[in-house]
């Protein structure tokens, strides 16, 4: 779940989206056809009321390049931090391919977190960007380390098995305000969803020093904490901290390609 570092970044029935096919499919699109006003994530991806959001494949484009969630394939995001008191490394490529979920080709994120040198969890996130530039979250295989051996987690999902449902992971635009799910899979406790706090945030990271951020707020009725996440405009997540809850946080170092 995009909760934290990952202890921690079939169709659905009913609802229809309404991803308005207004660009071609080989580019972002992330403006909708003239005349038209886009939906917003509060209403795509609502956290009350029957979730039953449907994708048709048809409102989704190859690639994901939202301004604040940009996904070129080889592009590595490098990150240090500490849960607790234990130091730790995360490290997300994103592949060279994709999963078919839905009838869409996903952008596929390898997600890597290390304690001193051992990867202690890894996930295979699963994302798709549609013609407004909304990035939705369509899945995850997570593994976690147990008896020294990496093993599937009861949290991964996909959409359209075993009821999971997507949600959106970055808004097209992002306004104050706006709050969404992220995901929707009760059988696995993940059922994160996320707040739009503000675009006026700072933060100083290893990568650099940055103003004007995307702030959003991050929960789960599952797990006992909040979590700050800050974006910048063409980069990405640059920095993310647990506000309540227990201490972890985690700060860009390097971008690599």
């Amino acid at each position: 779940m995009p909760v934290g570092r990952r202890a921690v970044g079939g169709l659905a029935a009913a609802a229809l989206l309404g991803l308005i096919a207004s660009c071609g499919s080989g580019g972002s699109g992330a403006s909708s056809s003239a005349g038209s006003t886009p939906e917003s994530a509060s209403s795509l991806a609502p956290l009350h009321g029957r979730y039953a959001p449907t994708i048709d494949p048809a409102g989704f484009v190859r690639t994901v390049d939202n301004r604040y969630w940009p996904l070129p394939p080889g592009t590595g995001y490098h990150f240090v931090g500490v849960k607790g008191t234990t130091p730790q490394t995360d490290d997300e490529l994103v592949l060279h391919r994709t999963k078919q979920i839905a009838g869409i080709a996903c952008t596929v994120v390898r997600d890597t977190v290390s304690e001193h040198g051992l990867a202690v969890e890894r996930t295979f996130d699963y994302y798709a960007q549609d013609k407004q530039g909304n990035v939705w979250y369509m899945g995850e295989d997570s593994l976690e380390r147990q008896h020294g051996h990496l093993v599937k987690a009861s949290d991964s999902w996909l959409t359209g098995v075993n009821g999971g449902k997507p949600g959106i992971i970055m808004p097209a635009d992002p306004d104050p305000g706006d709050a969404y799910r992220q995901e929707y899979y009760p059988a696995g406790e993940a059922l994160d969803k996320a707040r739009v706090l503000g675009l006026d945030g700072n933060a100083t990271v290893p990568y650099g020093s940055f103003a004007h951020l995307l702030v959003t707020s991050e929960r789960s009725p599952y797990e006992p904490q909040t979590e700050q996440k800050y974006y910048e405009a063409g980069v990405g997540e640059v920095a993310e901290r647990v506000v309540v809850g227990h201490h972890e946080e985690f700060k860009l170092v390097q971008i690599t390609h």
